[in-house]
């Protein structure tokens, strides 16, 4: 009998990049998602699938048992070093998935497409950490890396507080009356967050007790705000906390600085989804500037 597994989307509010010098991190689980499909099978290997959202195979390989045992570095990194390497740190963790077992079949499917950037690497480690037994957040560590926030909405169903020391998830609730006022919009851009990072990394000493106190005088603010005004202020202040530590534009005055509204960067700046917040619909003007792909709070969130 086939096994699933499955994990939530995310979508990071507040708390990027100060999330990994301890500041709260608000996130959102996502009513997009991926599944893990376990079956046993054969020959000491994983015959693996994996489906994007409209159903079309992007990756599909088999793997021994013994790649996944001594994982031999290679120089070049693809899909399938990179799952070796996932399933090798799980197997440090337990490896009785692999020493009980004498073969697996598994499918992986995708409830959104995979370059939206909503977790298809942590809803892949969250779901392999629940069939192999193990922590997922030290297996997110031992593999990717990062703040492990992306987990923390892998497997909760409400909005939640994130903190990095010991991964505390403290489920919160958001549920405001203007959530019909707030729409994501998909900018299609891979946003390699290393040189945001790296500008981070740069300027964080010089006031980082400072700007973390107020990333979550800001992060609390943001979730008890009562009106839609109240909300857009707070959001707008987060995103000036951030273009002042990381020394770049914001994504509205580069990219939308005609938009009546407030447009906030979520996770790495620049790149993937953005949320907007505007009393009227703004699909047109997204539309207008080649963005087709806008989702309503409703559509996106869980």
């Amino acid at each position: 009998m086939p096994t699933t597994f499955y994990s939530n989307g995310k979508l990071f509010i507040s708390g990027e990049y100060l999330v990994l010098d301890g500041a709260d991190a608000f996130a959102l689980p996502t009513k997009f998602g991926q599944n893990l499909i376990v079956e046993n099978a054969k020959d000491k290997i994983i015959d693996w699938k994996s489906y994007d959202f409209d159903k079309s195979l992007w990756f599909e390989n088999t793997i021994t048992f013994d790649e996944i045992i001594n994982n031999v570095n290679s120089e070049i990194e693809t899909v399938k070093t990179t799952l070796i390497n996932i399933l090798h740190e799980a197997y440090l963790l337990n490896p009785e998935f692999i020493n009980n077992s004498e073969g697996y079949k598994i499918t992986t499917n995708l409830t959104f497409p995979r370059n939206w950037g909503l977790g298809t690497s942590s809803t892949l480690i969250n779901n392999i950490a629940q069939w192999t037994k193990i922590n997922a957040f030290t297996l997110l560590r031992n593999s990717f890396g990062g703040s492990g926030y992306d987990i923390a909405c892998a497997q909760n169903d409400t909005p939640i507080l994130y903190k990095i020391e010991n991964n505390a998830v403290e489920p919160v609730t958001f549920n405001p009356d203007f959530t019909e006022d707030i729409y994501f919009v998909y900018l299609n851009k891979k946003q390699n967050s290393k040189t945001a990072i790296h500008a981070y990394n740069k300027h964080k000493d010089q006031n980082l007790a400072k700007s973390v106190a107020e990333n979550n005088k800001i992060t609390q603010a943001i979730l008890h705000a009562k009106t839609l005004k109240e909300f857009a202020h707070q959001i707008q202040r987060h995103e000036n906390h951030l273009s002042n530590i990381l020394e770049i534009s914001t994504i509205k005055e580069k990219a939308f600085p005609d938009f009546n509204g407030t447009i906030k960067s979520l996770g790495a700046w620049g790149g993937d989804f953005v949320m907007v917040i505007s009393k009227e619909n703004p699909k047109d003007y997204f539309l207008s500037k080649g963005y087709p792909t806008i989702l309503t709070y409703e559509e996106m969130i869980l």
